[in-house]
């Protein structure tokens, strides 16, 4: 270990020469007036680390939509590493777990839209623990040669853990998703969301590296390691973008995308679960008019949000009358977001496929159910804390396959609302043969928070990564047409009925991360386990030569 790294992680050896020095050397003792600015000094440079820290994350969640700031993800992280670079563990998972608040507390804030502080800030500092252990093991490994490139597999780790725990994961706020406009988002053709977040994480890291080695004069080749670490992952952004294309491979359709609005903000909005299903009904029946009178073509198919009926079809006859009739009007196959509630069981939340002549035909049950929003763990302790869990009284069960509708001809893969944060949720629908991705919400109960951008950027950089259209229908916006190179082709603006008819390329090329699926993100998880048991058995060696 260098004197530099020492003196950086606070662990600088004692000098054996300090014993023989004489005692006039010695620096004189503070004089008592002086001692209280000297200990305020200390205090205060105790704190920069952790106040850079919590900086840093309110610079990566600035880099986040709707802001158009994905430039600012490198530099966030660069002031990161700087705190985090040759600390030890525990100052790590610290200044970890400060970045994690400074981030996740403002992205994450529309969790408390309608339900209070408590539930948003009970997910934002349960998330900010997983950053802190990230912190924890990019100071591990930051003393390692070419840290940067463990570092940024260890913040892939990271990302890999919340997805997949507590209750299943959740995966919303990887840096992967706030690059929809970004130079790396070419990548995600590559190697998934993995391989963006990697890229975007190493750009940064490495970006702090190379201004570390520029100011301490170092070696030719030490700079250089330092600038490719940099140069390297911007490279690579503009080689894959080849892969990047919006072209039609199988032909094009026509497809709708209806936004019927609710009737009022807030959870109450599906109190009046009729409103809702006759807004969305009457949307398309206008859209059936304005077919009829040439004002817009007609389209192949037609997609409805996520809860647009709540009230189940196939148990109340008014809801299936609504529905059928304006399914007949528009006269094309329409999928319909329902709520499905059986005798027995869970309720499901369901994309229903419904022909104008045969009605209800195939089904899809969203199989990513969300935890404390359509299902309750751990019921009775999280209502000594806030009983709108009982708002919830059943709940819904997950499916088990993906759902490909065929629609007039053309595959459409149902991706529902919360799914869309999920790889394999994702790729296992464009796998099954979708030619077109729909990811139908439902985001009322979250109001005109920013929750709706960044999903919105979140379906973007899904479209890039499997090359298909998006189209994403929801109950009172932003509804969108996406198109397979992540460009928003036509949008609605939020609380507004309206719908979006547009002619849509049909792609069935598999991207190479599609292809690939999860191995690009366990190599790298191999990596950060790499950089970890490296640093493990330097420190082990240590001990036994200091012994």
């Amino acid at each position: 270990m260098s004197s530099s790294v020492t003196r950086a992680a606070g662990n600088e050896p004692a000098d054996p020469s300090a014993a023989l020095r004489p005692a006039a050397a010695a620096e004189p003792a503070a004089p008592p007036s002086a001692r209280p600015a000297k200990a305020a000094k200390r205090t205060g440079a105790r704190l920069v680390r952790p106040l850079l820290a919590a900086l840093a994350g309110v610079l990566l969640y600035l880099s986040f939509p709707p802001r158009p700031l994905w430039w600012l993800a490198p530099f966030a992280l660069a002031l990161l590493a700087g705190c985090l670079r040759g600390r030890r563990a525990r100052a790590g998972f610290g200044l970890g777990l400060l970045a994690g608040l400074g981030y996740l507390l403002p992205l994450l804030v529309w969790t408390g839209e309608e339900v209070g502080p408590v539930p948003w800030l009970a997910l934002a500092a349960l998330e900010a623990v997983f950053i802190g252990l990230t912190g924890l093991g990019i100071a591990l490994v930051s003393r390692l040669p070419a840290w940067p490139v463990f570092a940024a597999a260890v913040w892939v780790a990271g990302e890999a853990l919340r997805a997949r725990a507590p209750f299943g994961g959740f995966p919303w706020g990887k840096l992967a998703f706030g690059q929809a406009d970004g130079v790396f988002t070419p990548l995600a053709a590559l190697g998934g969301t993995p391989l963006l977040s990697f890229a975007v994480a190493l750009c940064g890291f490495g970006l702090y590296e190379a201004l570390r080695t520029a100011l301490d004069h170092p070696r030719r080749a030490t700079a250089a390691l330092a600038a490719l670490t940099v140069a390297a992952p911007i490279g690579a952004g503009l080689a894959a973008r080849p892969l990047v294309s919006d072209a039609a491979e199988d032909g094009t359709a026509v497809a709708a995308v209806i936004q019927g609005n609710v009737p009022r903000l807030g959870l109450d909005f599906n109190a009046q679960r009729r409103q809702v299903l006759d807004n969305h009904a009457k949307r398309t029946e206008q859209l059936a008019e304005d077919v009829k009178a040439g004002r817009v073509p007609k389209p192949d198919f037609v997609v409805w949000p996520e809860n647009s009926s709540d009230l189940d079809p196939y148990s109340q006859p008014d809801a299936y009358e609504v529905i059928d009739h304006a399914v007949k009007a528009i006269g094309v196959p329409v999928a319909i977001g329902a709520v499905v509630s059986p005798q027995t069981g869970p309720l499901r939340n369901t994309m229903i496929l419904w022909d104008p002549v045969s009605g209800p035909t195939a089904t899809y049950d969203k199989r990513k159910i969300q935890p404390f929003g359509e299902r309750i763990p751990m019921r009775s302790f999280v209502r000594i804390f806030n009983s709108d869990v009982d708002r919830v009284r059943r709940d819904f069960g997950p499916g088990k396959d993906p759902g490909v509708f065929d629609m007039a001809g053309s595959g459409v893969g149902m991706v529902t609302c919360f799914e869309a944060a999920f790889d394999d949720a994702v790729r296992s629908t464009v796998r099954a043969g979708a030619q077109v991705i729909a990811v139908p919400s439902n985001n009322a109960t979250f109001g005109r928070s920013q929750m709706t951008y960044q999903q919105l950027a979140m379906d973007r950089v899904r479209a890039v990564e499997h090359s298909r259209t998006v189209l994403v229908p929801v109950t009172s916006g932003v509804s969108a047409v996406i198109r397979p190179d992540g460009t928003i082709e036509r949008q609605t603006e939020m609380f507004t009925a309206d719908a979006l008819v547009t002619e849509i390329p049909l792609r069935s090329t598999e991207t190479p991360a599609t292809r690939l699926g999860p191995l690009p993100e366990y190599a790298l998880l191999l990596l950060a386990a790499a950089g970890l048991g490296w640093t493990l058995t330097r420190r082990i060696r240590a001990r036994r030569a200091a012994a």
